[in-house]
């Protein structure tokens, strides 16, 4: 039911990387492959390369909508800008079918890194992908002496899925509290200038982000 489902439990860190079916136990997941194979439309989504950074291109069945307003803090903004891009760039990974895909590990280093790269494999082995509307809300960003951050925030996957690459079947489910997850992420500022994610945790059925 979740967007990272049961799929991903041996994450434990990351407990709400599991598939997106909200209620998706099935480890028969969809998972991504070649355009033909994985089931990819004409891109309709881009955001724009800026300041070296890879531009990012999801088919148009996927949506966003991101409900973090600008601070007026240049350093925040910032973390909220490249905290945007990354959950895009980890999307893109899953649809193009490449758990080593570079524009996601343009936004994730270290521990994140891993825990992302074995997150997108999981659909690469399922031959499954997202589909659906994604949106964030209630962010909370904290930026610390030492070119770090931390960025927390809901995810509401009640009308985001998973979809079988094969016969492009959508797996529907339920929404209960475990569609809403809470997320904490660590991020630093790496030589480039990117606030790229260190560490990241998450947790289904927050108070803090059920309706």
């Amino acid at each position: 039911m979740n967007r990272r489902t049961a799929f991903l439990t041996t994450l434990a860190v990351t407990t709400a990387l599991t598939l997106t079916a909200c209620g998706g136990e099935d480890t028969d997941a969809p998972a991504k492959g070649s355009d033909k194979a994985t089931g990819v439309e004409a891109p309709t989504s881009s955001a724009p390369a800026s300041s070296g950074r890879p531009e990012i291109e999801l088919p148009g069945d996927i949506s966003y909508t991101f409900d973090w307003p600008k601070t007026g803090d240049k350093e925040k903004d910032a973390v909220l800008a490249d905290g945007e891009q990354s959950i895009k760039a980890v999307d893109q990974a899953i649809v193009k079918q490449d758990a080593l895909d570079k524009a996601y590990l343009y936004y994730y280093e270290g521990e994140a890194a891993a825990q992302t790269e074995q997150f997108i494999q999981a659909y690469v082995d399922a031959k499954a992908r997202v589909t659906g509307t994604f949106r964030y809300y209630n962010p909370t960003v904290q930026v610390r002496d030492g070119g770090m951050a931390s960025l927390v925030y809901c995810e509401d996957q009640s009308k985001a899925f998973d979809m079988y690459l094969k016969d492009r079947k959508v797996n529907k489910t339920p929404v209960t509290e475990n569609s809403y997850v809470l997320y904490t992420t660590q991020l630093r500022k790496n030589d480039e200038g990117v606030w790229a994610i260190t560490k990241l945790m998450s947790e289904r059925g927050h108070d803090q982000c059920r309706p």
